[in-house]
């Protein structure tokens, strides 16, 4: 009875430990100590050594299953996760990019492309106003980063850095707390030949991203808008952040 009763005993702390295991592995809990030594400590303390040699020497092997079993499972329960979060994989050729606007004037905008964020807040390049990414339309290599104060600045600088655009380049923007209260006609046109559709009605505090290119020769179907509404706002005076996500096509020459 009491052979029977640590049997018992033993494969109910095997099986504790084995879910401990699990556990730490479904959460990615860092274990000091493998189960094989927690379980082979504790069986050195077992006073029934005819059992304690008997689950030595078959021990290895059960582990070396469990843990090959109790990985492949934990493999197929996590979904595959794609570059820059997306919710799929982009085809050969494609850039994957993830974007999202500024939250009110509190959280800034971000930009990822290729698994590489391009800008956000915890970068410390993002800003009040418009936050312009420029990417290599072959490579995908980073061009240069800026972002504009349409706000409390002045329109004129980033005119400038709109024309000084070279043909073949990726554009991706976002708003952050104002974006258009200093804009003007000609910067509206400039960003209007990157494909943009928005810009020519995008208002005080509207939250908009957009990935264009320089050279493009039809309107783009990477862009998201959302107007300043008081009834619809989520946030005191500004609407919900607005993401986006696609593959961008390589250029080719």
């Amino acid at each position: 009875m009491r052979v029977a009763g640590a049997a018992k005993l033993v494969v109910a702390v095997a099986v504790f430990l084995l879910t401990f295991y699990v556990i730490s592995q479904v959460f990615e809990i860092k274990m000091d100590a493998s189960l094989g030594n927690l379980f082979g400590k504790f069986l050195f303390f077992s006073p029934f050594l005819e059992f304690h040699f008997l689950i030595l020497s078959n021990k290895n092997n059960f582990f070396s299953l469990a843990r090959s079993a109790l990985d492949a499972a934990v493999r197929s329960t996590k979904p595959p996760r794609y570059k820059c979060g997306i919710s799929k994989a982009c085809p050969e050729k494609h850039f994957a990019f993830k974007m999202a606007s500024g939250a009110a004037n509190v959280v800034g905008p971000k930009i990822c492309l290729e698994d590489n964020v391009l800008m956000s807040g915890v970068k410390n390049n993002v800003g009040r106003g418009i936050n312009v990414a420029l990417v290599n339309g072959k490579t995908g290599e980073l061009i240069d980063t800026r972002y504009f104060d349409m706000w409390g600045g002045n329109v004129a600088p980033f005119i400038e850095f709109l024309k000084a655009i070279q043909d073949g380049t990726i554009v991706l923007m976002g708003t952050y707390d104002d974006g258009a209260t200093k804009l003007n006609d000609e910067a509206r046109r400039l960003i209007a030949e990157l494909g943009s559709t928005s810009i020519t009605h995008l208002g005080f505090r509207d939250n908009w991203v957009f990935c264009g290119g320089k050279g493009i020769k039809t309107k783009s179907p990477f862009e998201q808008h959302i107007k300043n509404n008081k009834d619809t706002n989520k946030y005191e005076g500004w609407p919900e952040v607005v993401e986006m996500e696609g593959c961008i096509p390589q250029k080719q020459d």
